[in-house]
């Protein structure tokens, strides 16, 4: 008969080891809290490690910065592996105390503390930050219909060797599907669907402008006025150089979205249709977007959490905010 081996107790825990995870870490130690960081990866990096080979960021690296320590210098817009080299050297730089492999199952709550529970172990904590991103939890419209080839989602896709040559549909008018298409369209038959037309940003627009709007956003939520909301006239594309020599080419082309998979006639259809918040192991202390009980902090989950919570560089402000309540019921500071 199994039994459950109990791991260990610490002032606070943070599921995930990405980028919220790391900046809630840097300002729970500068405030001196005895915490713990369990990460369902073999290895540092976070949700980074998963991305397809030639994603790349939206914006330059002296725009992509944690709390503490910027990102090292690159010659144009970081690619994945970049930005899992800087997560692997940040936890390194602070010394961050990880356990890992490490899948939080289920988090309770007992009347006094937290309890993680990930196979037969199970943890402790007088506090829980949950900062497991999207990755996790690839979102797939229902459509009717039948389709006889493969499916993707832009969480699995590869690359584009496999799919040298043939008939592709790629869905969603958004960042991904732009990329994605664009990438594909130099070697496959692409047939791009999107809801509409696709908003294209100006050229000369990238990452850091939208980091702005989104710190202004953060900023207007904090003192209690209503968010302005993102720069509707800006688009949603961001024109990284492989989406603009593409369109420029005429290569990116968007299709009406079509109403049945019956409809599609290719050898593949890639879904690029987003996440949605991956909050398996603490959905049961959850009633709705809230905490059942006082103690368990939600980080980095995008406009669900706070406007630009979801990046590397706009991450930051919920980290500390966080860090700084938690210190302060344990009786530190941050400062």
């Amino acid at each position: 008969m199994s039994h459950s081996v109990f791991a260990g107790h610490h002032e606070a825990i943070i599921i995930g080891g990405g980028q919220a995870s790391l900046a809630t870490a840097y300002y729970l130690r500068k405030a001196g809290v005895d915490f713990l960081i369990v990460d369902d990866q073999p290895s540092p990096g976070g949700s980074w490690q998963q991305m397809w080979p030639s994603l790349t960021l939206f914006s330059t690296h002296d725009s992509s910065n944690l709390p503490g320590w910027p990102m090292p210098a690159y010659d144009g817009f970081p690619p994945a592996q970049h930005v899992v080299d800087y997560l692997t050297r940040y936890e390194q730089r602070y010394d961050l105390p990880v356990q890992r492999p490490v899948r939080v199952e289920r988090v309770e709550f007992d009347g006094q503390h937290y309890l993680l529970h990930a196979g037969e172990r199970f943890w402790s904590a007088n506090y829980v930050v949950s900062a497991t991103g999207t990755w996790g939890a690839p979102f797939v419209p229902t459509y009717p219909g039948s389709f006889d080839g493969t499916m993707w989602h832009s969480t699995n896709y590869p690359g584009p060797e496999p799919f040298r040559g043939a008939r592709v549909a790629v869905v969603g008018g958004a960042n991904s599907g732009a990329q994605i298409a664009a990438e594909l369209s130099e070697t496959s038959e692409v047939t791009w669907y999107t809801r509409g037309q696709p908003q294209w940003m100006p050229d000369e627009v990238d990452g850091r402008v939208l980091f702005r709007r989104n710190r202004l956003r953060a900023l207007a939520v904090q003192k209690g006025e209503p968010d302005p909301g993102a720069d509707s006239d800006l688009g949603d594309i961001v024109m990284v150089p492989e989406v603009l020599t593409a369109r420029n080419a005429g290569r990116l082309v968007a299709t009406p979205m079509f109403t049945s998979l019956d409809e599609l006639d290719c050898d593949h259809l890639i879904w690029c249709t987003g996440f949605r918040p991956d909050l398996r192991p603490v959905r049961s202390e959850l009633d709705d977007r809230l905490p059942k009980h006082p103690g368990l902090y939600l980080v980095g989950y995008g406009d669900w959490v706070g406007p630009g919570s979801a990046t590397i560089t706009g991450v930051g402000p919920y980290a500390r905010d966080t860090a700084r309540e938690i210190a302060q019921a344990l009786g530190k500071s941050l400062r």
